[in-house]
């Protein structure tokens, strides 16, 4: 299911009827008088859309030959050195390591991305957030993460205008709360004789603003 929020404003209101010829209806009067506590307030109908806005699906995929290291120390030596110390510390197998098929190492920010020869190897290393590393006679603690590979999906743009749904604007401020002004509102628009019937949801919003969300 998709949700896709609507910003509703101060003194709005967003109806949905059950009929959709209701909605039709009252959003070509345009302007409509309702009956708010013995007052009445001329107020605008508008029919509901949505504005643009962008729909996908998030993929995330956990690389079994592949782990990220991070926090290796400084030891002031060639760059080729510690990639062949990476490499030979991962794969020791007391540690859980194995056969490496690539060291992708970057002094700068000291992290380097490890794989392993064998698909699964890096499964391992997942469980556990540090792992040993020997050099220069020193023991040391890397970051060890899951190397992930993100996409996106169903990409698509989404334009919507609901045939049941219509937006109310230019309600007067009221002393009473906003569930009290929101139950009047339903009143008037659930009435026949005001061009009205039956609804299926309703928010008015009185101060500030609020997001509503529509499920496509």
């Amino acid at each position: 299911t998709t949700k896709m929020p609507f910003r509703l404003n101060k003194n709005q209101a967003l109806l949905t009827f059950e009929d959709e010829e209701v909605a039709q209806r009252l959003t070509k009067m345009g302007k409509h008088t309702v009956n708010l506590d013995n007052k009445t307030a001329d107020v605008t109908v508008k029919p509901f859309t949505l504005e643009m806005g962008i729909k996908f699906e998030l993929h995330v995929t956990i690389s079994g030959k592949k782990i990220n290291v991070s926090e290796v120390p400084e030891l002031y030596i060639p760059q080729e050195w510690m990639r062949d110390k990476l490499e030979l510390n991962f794969y020791k197998s007391e540690h859980g390591g194995g056969e490496v098929e690539n060291v992708d190492y970057d002094n700068r920010s000291r992290t380097a991305v490890i794989t392993f020869l064998r698909p699964g190897a890096a499964r391992g290393f997942v469980k556990s957030t540090k792992y040993p590393f020997f050099a220069n006679g020193r023991s040391y603690r890397l970051s060890v993460s899951a190397n992930t590979d993100a996409h996106l999906e169903k990409f698509q743009l989404y334009y919507g205008i609901s045939k049941k749904t219509i937006l109310l604007k230019g309600i007067q401020e009221m002393e009473d709360d906003e569930e009290s002004v929101q139950d009047m509102i339903e009143i008037h628009f659930q009435k026949p004789s005001n061009s009205g019937g039956e609804i299926e949801k309703i928010k008015y919003v009185s101060k500030g603003a609020a997001w509503v969300c529509f499920e496509e």
